[in-house]
């Protein structure tokens, strides 16, 4: 996987490089802010961007937003110390396909990497928990999906999806194949007209297309004790 390394202390970015290295992967470029990303991204043509978040001049959300908007196909994913809800649904929504922070261990971030290379999202069961969580906490979600009119199946392939399994994850706890998980997630997306994983699972949980309970549990239990912060009390 060809990648490219976003973040402004050099000595991160070498050693993120050696692991990438080290497990097969094509360093393709470094940059140091949003702005060298954004150049680097149009000559070096990346299938993946390791991007940190707050860096001086051009902040990686502002060139997230920009290279998703020349380049599609690219997946950028945040790596980053930011625990702020703010900059996690920031990066969701400028097209981020995951957001990691950098305190994961190695195989972790190995594993994720090697899911963003099957089109999988890299976030972890706890960064889809408060997802979900802010989206049912803000008002006006849940008319507008209704007229979506996806089916009970793609409903339940969907809250899964939210709460962090992967296709095949999926495809055993509903007794269907992976390929068929695959076609379901494929009229999902194109239903909500969602981007990505990520986007998907957001959006699902803003229009009201899952259910109040998997804000308090779930396959991974109580939702209130993830990582993120939020700036200002939800009302």
């Amino acid at each position: 996987m060809r990648t490219l390394l976003v973040d402004d202390h050099a000595l991160f970015r070498d050693g993120v490089a050696s692991l990438l290295l080290a497990w097969g992967h094509e360093v393709v470029g470094q940059a140091s802010d949003g702005a060298q990303a954004i150049e680097l991204a149009d000559s070096t043509a990346p299938d993946v961007i390791l991007m940190d978040v707050r860096m001086p001049n051009v902040s990686g959300l502002e060139a997230t937003a920009e290279i998703k908007a020349r380049h599609p196909e690219v997946a950028i994913v945040m790596l980053t110390v930011s625990e702020e809800e703010a900059d996690l649904f920031r990066a969701i929504k400028a097209g981020a396909q995951g957001y990691l922070l950098k305190n994961l261990e190695a195989p972790q971030l190995r594993s994720m990497l090697e899911g963003v290379a099957r089109g999988e999202p890299a976030i972890t069961p706890g960064t889809a928990a408060r997802i979900i969580d802010e989206f049912l906490l803000s008002p006006g979600g849940g008319a507008a999906s209704r007229s979506q009119r996806l089916t009970e199946r793609e409903l339940g392939v969907l809250r899964l999806v939210t709460e962090g399994l992967r296709n095949r994850e999926i495809a055993v706890e509903l007794g269907i194949s992976e390929n068929t998980v695959k076609f379901h997630l494929k009229n999902i997306v194109e239903k909500l007209h969602a981007q990505n994983r990520a986007e998907l699972a957001a959006r699902a949980v803003r229009e009201g297309l899952v259910p109040d309970t998997y804000r308090h549990g779930g396959v991974d239990g109580p939702r209130r004790d993830g990582p993120f912060r939020r700036r200002t009390p939800l009302t």
